[in-house]
């Protein structure tokens, strides 16, 4: 579908003469973090300075701000059921946001200490977000209706300085959470119920700086930040185990956040965590083959 951009927004994009550009621009000074894909070749990326949410076609690169954002970070995002659902990182909060018009519908205060909820993944029945500072997850349930708990974290994961508790996915057998923990680099798996934590055997291996995560079918894509790489890994079906198959990388990396995919593409955004950032720095999500 083509896509208006709204008054007053303006349009970035890279390779206009191309269909599915590998490089698309977003607004100067925006510090993206989190991408989500679809339905169809459409992109939704977060902002960690107010919030705001950019919206881009995958077809040709424009795209524009379809909302505005409350001030506070958007980090991960996950869409479904016709809604974006967004980890709103030091705000403490998540949001529920129409993927039409741009609206947000719900909003949960999920903590009254500090907090940094960080990423997000949907499961059949609930929105599943990570806490960075503090070991617990929060769960909301699929749509706007409902209320949202807090599961705390207890097992093998310990809580230190730095980034904890960062991308989130499946298993793939659906029973269990997976989380990797940034500033220690493993991988735990989590019981849903219980909130109990299992490290997974990585076979010696480790994933410094893992942020976000995605699954497809036992293949589970790690991206490691500061890295500028992308883990791939095979994955036992319950979680238990998995195995570093190889990592890519690439000259258009700088500093990539999280990760989304559309058809026989990755897509990034640089993140460019060890950029000072200024309101005219540029920025931009980048396309790889898997």
């Amino acid at each position: 579908m083509g896509l208006l951009v709204p008054a007053g927004t303006a349009q970035a994009g890279t390779h206009h003469g191309s269909p599915f550009p590998d490089r698309i621009a977003l607004p100067d000074g925006f510090q993206p973090e989190g991408i989500a894909i679809g339905p169809g070749p459409v992109a939704y990326l977060g902002s960690r300075v107010d919030g705001r949410i950019y919206r881009a076609d995958l077809r040709t690169g424009k795209g524009g701000v379809f909302s505005p954002g409350p001030g506070t970070p958007s980090l991960g995002l996950k869409t479904g059921d016709g809604l974006l659902y967004v980890a709103g990182g030091s705000g403490g909060d998540a949001r529920v946001i129409d993927q039409r018009s741009g609206k947000v519908l719900k909003r949960y205060a999920l903590s009254t200490v500090p907090a940094f909820v960080n990423d997000v993944v949907l499961t059949r029945d609930a929105a599943w977000a990570t806490d960075s500072t503090n070991p617990v997850l929060y769960r909301l349930p699929r749509g706007v209706r409902g209320k949202a708990r807090t599961l705390p974290l207890k097992g093998e994961i310990a809580y230190g300085t730095g980034v904890n508790a960062n991308g989130i996915v499946q298993a793939p057998d659906r029973r269990s959470l997976l989380i990797v923990q940034s500033n220690t680099g493993k991988l735990f798996k989590v019981d849903p119920r219980s909130g109990d934590t299992k490290a997974v055997d990585l076979g010696g291996e480790s994933l410094p700086n893992g942020d976000g995560m995605l699954l497809n079918g036992d293949t589970l894509y790690v991206v490691q930040n500061r890295l500028n790489a992308v883990a791939v890994l095979k994955v036992a079906r319950d979680g238990s185990k998995a195995r570093v198959v190889k990592r890519i990388s690439d000259s258009k990396f700088d500093v990539p956040a999280t990760v989304a995919p559309y058809k026989n593409r990755l897509y990034l955004p640089n993140a460019r965590f060890t950029t000072t950032p200024t309101p005219e720095t540029p920025y931009d999500v980048v396309a790889v083959k898997p």
